[in-house]
């Protein structure tokens, strides 16, 4: 009986996430520019990696969340996203996202998530096309 009410009354309580578009205000000033620039110097040099990058970002993220494992590499330990056979050939983009993520490194080191950074660089694919359609 006691657990049957402590399911109950956990079932009751919300949850709420902490999630903050500024969350590397503090922490990481130009992560936002340094992904921006980097997303948009890829998609200047081939047209067809926004929608990649708009693609992969939605692999990765599943009902409970987005975690960048699409990103891990095929180990003896797991079998990786990467190379499952959906995603073989027709996912792409990862060395943009390694590029983003190294530039990053260089200014922040281990502050900014592969999982952030993915998202962020969907968001700019986003707008960069939309920039380049307008250039050309």
């Amino acid at each position: 009986m006691a657990a049957i009410l402590s399911l109950l009354l956990l079932s009751c309580m919300q949850c709420h996430a902490q999630l903050s578009a500024t969350f590397n205000d503090n922490t990481c000033p130009n992560a936002l520019n340094t992904i921006r620039t980097s997303i948009r110097q890829a998609v200047s040099r081939e047209r067809r990696m926004a929608a990649s990058l708009i693609r992969l970002h939605f692999h990765d993220c599943f009902v409970q969340g987005c975690d960048a494992s699409i990103l891990l590499n095929e180990t003896t330990s797991i079998e990786s996203e990467k190379t499952a056979l959906p995603n073989l050939g027709s996912a792409r983009g990862y060395g943009v996202i390694d590029d983003a993520k190294a530039e990053v490194e260089k200014i922040c080191p281990e502050m900014v998530s592969c999982a952030d950074i993915l998202a962020v660089a969907a968001r700019d694919a986003s707008t960069a096309e939309v920039v380049n359609e307008k250039t050309t």
